[in-house]
């Protein structure tokens, strides 16, 4: 009698703490694909359709000295989209006013000048009381953690120093460009600046197509 009542409490335990497990694995499953964006025709986009997908994710702008990084974006796009690339573009005009117009006409530009294919969204705010949820979600998930140290990276840090000298101890999106790289399982696994070597970031989309 008491071997029975030792192993249906031993059972019972072993369910209970089942039951807990997969409680743990639902609630740490990326955040991600429960958000939804707008796309350039207004439409809703569930991103639980990039399941799957590797995603590099960008805040873009149109009149930007980064502007010419869409001709390496797309050679990206190109080379890894059959692998399992799928680069979201989200126009925003927050740094500079450097994305102004409809999405029509960035989307227009962007076809024009340099070939995109991949998705563009519609224009969004990436800081501040709009920002975007994705984009509040990204920046939890990757602070930024500083421009890097080439001329190019100590020119942006003096230019936002400068505005604010404490620039660099929150998490907000600092300029156009910034890119954050997902994997297959939603996990956001690098944030890179504008600054950042495009080579850097290609290879970087290289190593996670592998896996």
């Amino acid at each position: 009698m008491t071997t029975t009542k030792t192993m249906t409490k031993r059972i019972f335990l072993a369910a209970i703490l089942g039951i807990a497990l997969c409680m743990t694995a639902g609630a740490a499953k990326p955040k991600l694909y429960k958000l939804a964006v707008k796309d350039a025709d207004g439409q809703t986009v569930s991103l639980s359709r990039y399941k799957g997908r590797v995603l590099l994710i960008v805040n873009t702008a149109t009149r930007c000295g980064f502007t010419p990084q869409y001709t390496e974006l797309e050679k990206l796009y190109e080379d890894f989209h059959e692998e399992g690339l799928d680069i979201l573009d989200f126009p925003c005009n927050q740094f500079g006013q450097q994305a102004p117009g409809t999405i029509g006409e960035i989307t227009q530009f962007c076809t024009a000048n340099y070939g995109t294919q991949f998705a563009q969204f519609d224009k969004i705010d990436v800081n501040g009381p709009d920002a975007s949820p994705l984009f509040v979600y990204l920046k939890s998930q990757k602070p930024f953690s500083g421009f890097g140290d080439t001329e190019q990276g100590r020119m942006m840090h003096q230019m936002l120093q400068r505005g604010n000298p404490d620039y660099c101890k929150n998490p907000d999106i600092k300029w156009n460009f910034t890119k954050f790289l997902v994997d297959r399982k939603g996990n956001v696994v690098a944030r890179f600046e504008p600054t950042a070597d495009m080579q850097a970031v290609a290879e970087a989309v290289r190593q996670l197509i592998k896996k």
